[in-house]
């Protein structure tokens, strides 16, 4: 187990370090709960440096709570176990305990004075140091003061070693500038697309070809489970019953919310602003001899798609004091000066569309069908009553939704993935997914508890048939086994024709010559960027392309699959600005970052030879008793 520790300690573990087991003490788990408790035996002992249950519980939680963070649910002990938590924590508590030994090893230390400052500065009191605030945060993590004191005397003293490595640490500029080159060399591509139609038709395959393609791949052709499933759907648009709404009842609701069906008025208004009133009304002026609101508009620099301002209802005008002028005005009129919110402005409505209300007629049917469902809403549960007494009274399900007036749905042939035996997809089932789970559960004749349509309704059904899964013969399904023969047979000479024809242009053959055979055109791809998804290459060809050095040649599948792309490499352009300064400042970061992991990787791992590790299983498990 310590050499498996060990080796992990010298990869991702480090990298935890500095996040995990160095910033500060709310990094470690402020959140996490500590056990009361448990002391002795240690988990880890590394010299006389010691790793108690408490510190391992703690650790484990805050590990825990991060993958949970990252999943987006609390993971229960098993998928802890599965995801390999335990040895996670272990792995890296090791690596703690060895820069803790080195520390004491060193006599390294830290004053009073300095752990009571770096107390009154840790983040967990945002700037706010209060004893109160202290009391609390340790009664939650049922911890006392000296053991906190412990705690960020140890994390200071560590944190000595990984600064001494990891302070000033920088990306050197060559190593910058080799980044810059590379991430931001773009290429152009001279390629032909070598079609599937210049290996086709592909002739009937022999019978003796097709049986041994058929026989193996047999379990591709196999008839899958098929079931027969009835279902009925109560929910208040099933139950509903519009008859039942009278006139009387359209026409109340209709006058009450007469405004749902009301367009209201829209104008499509232009806006011209200026920069002071006295300009505004100059340009107003204007208009009296003669001038247009286009000529204004020109004047003052812009187009008229620059103050078309929109269409809109009254309410919808952000400015109340333009929707007033606009609302007022004529077609084509243009308004007196208007002072804006932003200023003085200039406006003109080019179109009106008048207010629209749909007559009662129009809209009587859809009231009464939603008047319907609101009552239906009502007595849902009763109706589910109803129809739980009639199953349990003895009626089928069928005589059961007769009394509601509900619609029996059959299925006569339905696979787990919702598809009919024809390949057609039944799309229109309520709940399928959870349904088709469940029906393939059950058995024929059984009568299923309701599945919930969220907390509308429920999904009622029942499996009437079972047909097994089965192969099938060849004679069954032989036209799609031909015509999925002739695919696989084209793809594999399209890739022996394009393997021979970029053979041929590795060995001098110019693409032109292949286009010109083929009757093809030979295309061009420039500004090609490294690591890009291109639309006509795909991320693999992108990558393929830049695989192989300038003059270079290779084939690939073009990104539909149905052809095969023939390049080479015409030309290689590296950025006119591929210095230090050209990184991010981000991937710089993570560089320096980088280079500090590797080094503090190097000092656990040298460490390791250095000092006896040793862990105890029984009380890593102990500590882990209550989950």
């Amino acid at each position: 187990m310590l050499d498996a520790l060990r080796t992990a300690a010298g990869t991702w573990v480090a990298k935890g370090l500095l996040a995990l087991l160095v910033v500060s003490f709310a990094i470690w788990g402020i959140t996490g709960r500590m056990i009361s408790g448990l002391g002795s035996p240690s988990v880890i002992q590394v010299g006389r440096t010691s790793v108690s249950m408490k510190d391992y519980r703690l650790a484990y939680d805050r590990q825990l709570q991060i993958l949970s963070q990252q999943f987006g649910q609390r993971l229960t002990r098993e998928q802890a176990q599965a995801l390999g938590v335990g040895q996670q924590v272990l792995a890296q508590l090791v690596s703690g305990a060895l820069l803790d030994e080195q520390a004491r090893q060193m006599g390294l230390g830290v004053s009073n004075q300095r752990i009571g400052e770096l107390i009154m500065n840790d983040p967990i009191f945002a700037g706010q140091y209060s004893s109160q605030r202290l009391d609390q945060l340790l009664r939650q993590l049922e911890m006392s003061r000296t053991e906190f004191w412990d705690n960020r005397h140890q994390v200071a003293v560590r944190q000595q070693i990984t600064e001494a490595i990891s302070d000033g640490m920088k990306a050197p500029d060559a190593f910058l500038q080799a980044y810059a080159l590379y991430q931001g060399e773009d290429r152009t591509v001279a390629y032909v697309v070598v079609p599937r139609s210049a290996v086709e038709p592909i002739e009937e395959p022999a019978d003796s070809a097709l049986k041994a393609w058929f026989e193996e791949k047999k379990q591709t052709y196999a008839a899958p489970e098929y079931r027969k499933i009835s279902y009925i759907t109560l929910d208040p648009e099933a139950l509903a019953d519009p008859s039942s709404i009278s006139d009387e009842q359209v026409k109340k609701d209709y006058d009450q919310h007469v405004a749902n069906y009301t367009t209201p008025e829209t104008r499509t208004i232009e806006q011209l602003s200026f920069p002071s009133e006295e300009a505004a009304k100059a340009a107003y002026a204007s208009l009296s001899s003669g001038a247009r609101f286009e000529d204004l508009v020109t004047a003052a620099g812009k187009t008229m798609d620059d103050v078309k301002l929109g269409t809109f209802a009254k309410a919808q005008v952000p400015d109340p004091a333009i929707a007033d002028a606009a609302f007022a005005l004529q077609p084509n009129q243009v308004s007196d000066v208007i002072k804006g919110s932003f200023g003085p402005v200039l406006i003109r409505v080019t179109e009106i569309k008048p207010q629209v209300v749909k007559s009662l007629d129009e809209v009587k049917e859809e009231i009464r069908k939603q008047l319907a469902i609101a009552e239906a809403s009502r007595t849902l549960s009763d109706a589910h009553d109803a129809y739980e007494d009639a199953r349990a009274g003895g009626a089928t399900m069928a005589e059961a939704a007769a009394k509601l007036n509900l619609k029996v749905v059959t299925i006569d042939a339905i696979d787990r993935r919702a598809l009919r035996p024809d390949g057609s997809i039944v799309n229109d089932i309520p709940q399928s997914e959870e349904l088709l789970k469940q029906a393939f559960e059950s058995e024929v004749g059984i009568e299923n508890p309701a599945i919930n349509i969220g907390s509308k309704g429920y999904v009622y059904y029942e499996v009437a048939g079972i047909t097994a899964a089965r192969e099938r013969p060849l004679e069954e399904v032989r036209d799609k086994v031909i015509a999925d023969w002739k695919a696989a047979e084209a793809d594999k000479r399209l890739d022996a024709k394009a393997a021979d024809l970029a053979k041929r242009v590795k060995d001098g053959t110019e693409l032109d010559a292949i286009a010109t055979e083929l009757k093809i055109e030979k295309q061009t791809k420039r500004g090609l960027k490294r690591g890009t998804d291109d639309a006509d290459f795909g991320k693999e060809g992108a990558s393929a392309v830049f695989g192989v050095a300038q003059g270079g040649t290779g084939m690939i599948a073009n990104p539909a699959g149905d052809g095969r792309i023939i390049f080479k490499v015409t030309e290689v352009f590296e950025p006119a600005d591929a210095g230090p300064d050209a990184v991010p400042d981000d991937m710089r970061k993570q560089f320096e970052t980088g280079l500090s992991d590797d080094l503090l990787d190097q000092l656990v791992a040298r460490l390791q030879t250095e000092y006896e590790v040793s862990i105890n299983q029984s009380a890593a498990d102990q500590a882990l008793a209550a989950y």
